[in-house]
């Protein structure tokens, strides 16, 4: 199939005090590194959602990384705006994708591979849904095919694609994900993410 990712980065990290979009890990920044990750995978293109603090992150995504940007001026309204203005986004592209891959781009645990067994995952007759599971939980890195991007769609307020998982578990097919839920949001989540990757 032919995917696009879709990075979802628009948040505030008010709870981290510092731009989570631009920690570094191994010398990169987050964003930076989810965007890198997502194209070795071999998606066809790349869209990052930004939101708040949009003109420095696009300044940092410009030097030298490869992708689109998407500016959600509403993103305080809830991730499902960000969801909703990525996957517009991909879909406006010529030609449009036959999947859409959603990413946060705070989650170091996240390769290359991860994302080559979703992509697998998900590539069957008819495509399903390919979701990352990790900590008891379904979650994103996950494949939506093109019959489910009416729901995401018309997600609302702080919806994030979990709601769409729960909404369909019997179309969903899993992959393990080892660590995937250390995401990046709290001082603590920060040093426990440097402890098992160097900054």
């Amino acid at each position: 199939m032919n995917t696009a990712a879709v990075i979802l980065a628009a948040g505030a990290s008010t709870r981290l005090g510092q731009p989570k979009q631009l920690v570094c890990i191994d010398g990169e920044s987050l964003l930076a590194r989810t965007v890198r990750v997502a194209f070795e995978s071999g998606v066809e293109e790349v869209f990052v959602v930004l939101g708040s603090l949009a003109p420095a992150l696009r300044e940092h995504l410009q030097q030298g990384t490869r992708c689109e940007i998407v500016d959600n001026p509403d993103w305080q309204q809830g991730m499902s705006t960000s969801i909703r203005a990525g996957v517009r986004a991909a879909l406006a592209h010529t030609p449009p994708p036959d999947a859409v891959l959603l990413l946060a781009c705070d989650q170091p645990a996240v390769t290359p591979m991860h994302l080559v067994q979703l992509q697998l995952a998900s590539d069957e007759e008819p495509p399903r849904i390919a979701a990352s599971t990790y900590a008891g939980r379904t979650g994103i890195p996950a494949i939506f095919p093109r019959q489910y991007w009416n729901e995401l769609l018309a997600l609302t307020g702080d919806a994030g694609a979990r709601q769409l998982l729960n909404a369909h578990p019997a179309e969903v097919e899993t992959v393990a994900l080892e660590h995937g839920e250390l995401d990046l949001d709290t001082p603590e989540s920060l040093a426990e993410i440097h402890r098992l990757w160097p900054a």
